[in-house]
């Protein structure tokens, strides 16, 4: 039962142009095909850049840091406060004006007192920027040695000059060493951003990013079983091409060097538009579309991987209006680059101005306590 179910979902029909199939994939003559197997692979690679990370982060992200003044400021820590933190963790991070007040009534303190507990106990979850620096420094140092790498793969293919050369004797074309590492160091980093996913910053384009990760994941799985692999190649280095300025804006932005962040921000935003606005859609995933269907009838591996690849359009798309509105943002007023996809840390002036008013009224904080104690009454 297994196995018929198996023959029908991997048949010829489905994946290949009439005419090919698997069988087409098997090394002869001395030439290696891509192979289901070689895929397994990527799980020790994902497991090593896991390791490497780490490393990376302590031995050259933090020092690294530390000589970019790249520092957290002081954060006031939220009282223990039992009916509060369980509204937190189970209701809501933000509660509205009506949970407010009713808040109120259960602690026996004030509005206000309540709002800066929640403003304070949101900062407190929020990942510092000393974390944002090194989760951004590693991405930079891979996407940029992952671009050149990429660039010395295909270099000197002929299809990387002439995409219409990437069908040429499909799916015949036997693998290049270069090709598998390249794919296989990918894809391998690519998962290892899924396993990391649970502690990495967290931003407001997270199910996006899911969403990217996993079509990419499988996009690349895919063209690496079907023998897409010059496409596939050409697919990774547009997509490193600008990954690593973005990286690079991001730590110069936490270490506060605003002209150099807004520059290389500047740069990103041009190289994404032109490689994924551009080149991706009307040279790369034209090849892919609309020429094949003037040498071979569609088929449904044909529209499988284009879908991948219009998903991934539609993304780029979605984050190039988040990066037209930084640019936007910054150009005008020379301000410093703000990530639109990150949550920014809710200011603690309001909490001064608050104590400063409440010590006006009643002198000090009683007993050397917080006022967020559920023995105090309210104030305000």
């Amino acid at each position: 039962m297994l196995s018929q179910l198996r023959e029908q979902i991997w048949a010829d029909w489905i994946w290949f142009p009439e005419g090919h199939g698997w069988a087409d994939l098997t090394d002869h003559d001395g030439k290696v095909f891509p192979k289901t197997q070689d895929l397994w692979a990527t799980i020790p690679i994902a497991l090593c850049f896991l390791v490497i990370r780490q490393i990376f982060e302590r031995t050259v992200a933090i020092p690294l840091a530390s000589l970019m003044k790249v520092s957290d400021k002081q954060r006031v820590r939220a009282s223990p406060n039992p009916i509060l933190e369980s509204h937190f963790c189970s209701t809501s991070k933000h509660p509205t004006q009506s949970s407010i007040e009713t808040l109120s009534k259960q602690t026996g303190c004030s509005v206000r007192q309540v709002q800066r507990w929640f403003r304070r106990r949101r900062n407190q979850d929020r990942p510092s920027k000393v974390k944002k620096f090194r989760e951004a420094s590693w991405r930079f140092t891979f996407y940029l040695l992952a671009f050149f790498a990429g660039l010395a793969v295909l270099a000197d293919k002929p299809w990387f000059y002439d995409m219409k050369l990437m069908w040429e004797d499909f799916p015949k074309m036997p693998l290049v060493p270069s090709q598998y590492w390249y794919y296989v160091i990918e894809l391998g980093f690519y998962v290892s951003l899924l396993f990391s996913v649970a502690s990495d910053v967290k931003r407001k384009d997270f199910k996006e990013q899911i969403v990217h990760h996993v079509a990419t994941i499988a996009l690349i799985s895919f063209s690496w079983l079907v023998n897409y692999i010059r496409a596939g190649t050409l697919i990774m280095l547009v997509h490193d091409a600008s990954d690593y300025l973005m990286e690079s804006a991001k730590m110069f932005n936490y270490a506060g060097w605003r002209k150099t962040c807004n520059f290389i921000f500047t740069l990103f935003a041009v190289v994404f538009i032109i490689t994924r606005l551009v080149i991706l859609p009307f040279w790369i995933i034209h090849t892919t579309w609309v020429y094949p269907l003037t040498l071979y009838p569609p088929f449904i591996g044909f529209y499988f991987f284009n879908g991948l690849l219009l998903v991934l359009q539609v993304l780029h798309i979605f984050w190039a209006a988040l990066i037209l509105r930084m640019v936007i943002k910054f150009l005008p007023g020379n301000d410093i680059v703000e990530d639109e996809r990150s949550d920014k840390e809710e200011s603690e002036s309001e909490d001064e101005e608050d104590e400063r008013r409440e010590k006006s009224k009643n002198g000090h904080v009683q007993n050397g306590h917080a006022l967020l104690n559920n023995n105090h009454s309210k104030t305000d």
